[in-house]
């Protein structure tokens, strides 16, 4: 298996969790990027990231952390090369694994066969 360094990581998840991926990517080296529902536009996770992007504002807060195709053009849109899912969410969600690997970017995380 081929080793391969991210320039960036999207972390598709909130909180506690997303600044734990932030604080290892920073070590080494990787930038950061959060996503933030409306209901979290102050949250911590936000700030500690190097940039952060909204998610859909029409959606409740647990929809806008579960749309995919909104999470892909985020991450498409600002050049992520790999997204790391958290726990929970969209962490055993094969589909966020399939649109990762069709759009060219790293599913941190189980391949999706293993994830059905």
């Amino acid at each position: 298996m081929s080793k391969r360094k991210f320039g960036s990581v999207l972390v598709a998840n909130r909180s506690e969790i997303a600044i734990r991926v932030f604080r290892a990517c920073t070590e080494l080296g990787i930038r950061t990027m959060a996503l933030f529902s409306k209901e979290d536009r102050s949250a911590l996770h936000r700030y500690k990231a190097d940039e952060s992007y909204p998610l859909n504002e029409a959606l409740d807060p647990i929809g806008a952390y579960l749309d995919i195709p909104g999470i892909m053009a985020i991450a498409k849109r600002h050049g992520a090369d790999a997204i790391h899912p958290g726990y929970g969410f969209l962490s055993e969600n094969a589909g966020l694994a399939r649109a990762c690997a069709a759009a060219g970017i790293v599913f941190i995380g189980p391949s999706p066969t293993v994830l059905d």
